[in-house]
């Protein structure tokens, strides 16, 4: 009996560990979008996480949230130089994400202003 319990405990710990394990470092996809940047702000009440907004359409019809790690200093201070101006964002895209990371599945690791379409011609 105690055999059967240590088993599955083991198999309950190592597929936590697992699950993590995947979430944490396989990311489903890589991208880079382009827009106004409307919005990057500091929230949460427990756990204070970086969130921020482009626009990509018209008006604001289609917009794309995303996250930023705490840990990424430099791409937080860009992301407050940059408000309101267009910018290319770098980012990953994760299976899961956990509410200590954010509220999205996108995560940014890199961004740099770019000049937007209206204004090349």
């Amino acid at each position: 009996m105690k055999k059967a319990l240590v088993i599955t405990l083991l198999a309950i710990c190592l597929g936590a560990f697992g699950y993590f394990s995947f979430v944490y470092y396989v990311p489903y996809s890589k991208g880079v979008r382009s827009g106004e940047l409307i919005k990057i702000s500091h929230k949460g009440v427990v756990v204070k996480t970086w969130e921020g907004e482009i626009s990509q359409g018209i008006s604001g019809a289609q917009i794309f949230p995303f996250s930023v790690s705490g840990k990424r200093k430099d791409l937080i201070e860009k992301l407050n130089e940059y408000q309101g101006a267009y910018v290319k964002l770098e980012y990953e895209e994760r299976y899961k994400s956990f509410f200590w990371w954010g509220d999205t599945k996108y995560f940014i690791t890199g961004v740099e202003i770019e000049t937007s379409r209206q204004s090349r011609n």
